[in-house]
């Protein structure tokens, strides 16, 4: 069986697909997994790595032919605030939780679950049920595309990578050197001199 050994990244490649894997949330992060596209070609994907694929990204044939990612469409919800500040005030819950969140126009999408969909409510955010492809932030568990445009003017000091978190902060105080700890224990620090919200890309 011919090995997919390789992965472009969303939308760096302009040939052709021969073929095209639609997976959802789960699949599209693998090292090994036998796999046939939606024409019928079946292929063995066979990373050195496990990689979180996102929808567009492209597996490369051992003969150069490439195979499309599709994300596929999952039971999600959609969560919406009656403001910006509301909605940074859930995403940080969210992602104090280490939670995979995909911003989403005007609201953080997450997979199904009524314990938190109830936390949301009693936020009060207003839940969506939909179907749509999942694509969280950076990837929950992502060692690739985990690049960070931060875009910030002022410094920030961190003991750790944000690649994996989704946080989205919201502080209302100005401290010039204010502390805080997450509830469950991530052992890292943050530094802020000023008043934000953090928006992955």
């Amino acid at each position: 069986m011919i090995r997919a050994t390789q992965v472009r990244g969303q939308y760096r490649w302009v040939e052709a697909p021969a073929d095209t894997v639609v997976l959802d949330f789960d699949d599209r992060h693998r090292r090994r997994m036998a796999m046939t596209g939606t024409r019928g070609l079946e292929f063995l994907l066979d990373l050195e790595n496990a990689v979180a694929l996102r929808g567009g990204d492209a597996l490369v044939l051992e003969d150069g032919r490439l195979v499309e990612v599709v994300a596929a469409p999952e039971p999600l919800v959609e969560i919406r605030g009656v403001d910006p500040a509301h909605l940074v005030r859930i995403a940080w819950h969210l992602g104090n939780r280490h939670l995979p969140t995909q911003i989403a126009g005007k609201g953080l999408r997450i997979r199904r679950d009524h314990v938190i969909e109830a936390m949301v409510k009693g936020l009060g955010a207003r839940v969506i049920e939909i179907e749509a492809p999942f694509d969280p932030e950076g990837g929950a568990y992502a060692a690739t595309h985990a690049a960070h445009d931060h875009g910030h003017g002022h410094h920030h000091d961190h003991g750790h990578g944000h690649a994996g978190h989704g946080h989205a902060y919201h502080h209302g105080d100005h401290h010039s050197d204010h502390h805080h700890h997450h509830d469950e224990h991530c052992g890292h620090e943050h530094h802020h001199g000023d008043t934000h919200a953090h928006d992955h890309k």
